[in-house]
């Protein structure tokens, strides 16, 4: 890669934020003596100057920040799957693909991969869900995620939660949505007792439909959610969920299926 981009020269340099593509950001970065913005959320070019912009949260999701890297070149950016929705396909686009000859001899590798062994997940698939609910603070403890898992049954949907009930020890990371967890895109999301914090607004910024419960009407989460309800979330989510299991199953699965009514 080092020696692809000292031939070619290119503005910036984009590397998908994955486990393996973090690691090889980095470590391309120290080579080629330039900047990395990791874990963006938005790209963007100064229209005057020609600059590459990177938009990423800061400070523990508190912040968004807008990172240029003026002196040196290429600007590199690494972006977190599913962060961006897809544009749809223009055909009429054309773009040039250029294969590059790898020299790498056999000394020079350190390690030798004898062998892929996948790890099936086990309940617990965020970033494929279709349907997630998630229980935030104002659950309060970990007993109460029983009413967000009630929910979650009747809707067929798998259970996130926020980094400040990763954090007080009520559920598993497996489960947590956010900068420093999933970033995911369902059809619908249920967002239970969750204020909305800036960490958190960045892994659910591409959801179809946001449902938000919270007895705070001013909490940020509603100013994203495109259906809210401010009210006591211990009276609330156990009424939808009772209402919602007197829905016939034949009248529930084709909202499942196809889009949400």
């Amino acid at each position: 890669m080092e020696e692809a981009v000292r031939k070619f020269k290119p503005e910036a340099l984009l590397v998908g934020g994955t486990i393996r593509g973090r690691d090889l950001a980095g470590s391309a970065a120290t080579f080629l003596e330039t900047g990395l913005i990791a874990d963006c959320t938005a790209l963007d070019v100064e229209i005057e100057t020609g600059t590459f912009v990177g938009t990423r949260p800061d400070y523990g999701g508190n912040l968004m920040s807008m990172i240029i890297c003026p002196k040196q070149r290429p600007t590199m950016a690494s972006v977190r799957p599913r962060v961006m929705k897809s544009l749809p396909p223009s055909f009429g686009r054309e773009g040039e693909v250029v294969r590059i000859d790898v020299n790498l001899e056999p000394d020079d590798l350190n390690t030798e991969v004898r062998e892929f062994v996948p790890i099936e997940k086990v309940g617990v698939r965020l970033e494929d869900a279709q349907i997630i609910v998630s229980g935030g603070r104002g659950l309060g403890s970990a007993k109460n995620f029983e009413i967000v898992e009630g929910l979650a049954n009747v809707l067929h949907a798998q259970v996130g939660a926020s980094r400040a009930a990763v954090r007080s020890g009520w559920i598993g990371t497996e489960h947590q949505v956010g900068q420093t967890g999933f970033t995911v895109r369902p059809r619908l999301y249920v967002a239970v007792g969750i204020s909305g914090a800036i960490q958190h607004i960045v892994g659910i910024m591409n959801v179809d439909y946001i449902v938000a419960i919270n007895r705070d009407p001013n909490a940020p989460i509603f100013k994203m959610a495109d259906f809210g309800v401010v009210g006591d979330l211990f009276k609330v989510v156990p009424a939808l969920t009772e209402e919602l299991r007197n829905v016939s199953t034949a009248e529930l699965a084709p909202w499942q299926k196809s889009s949400i009514r």
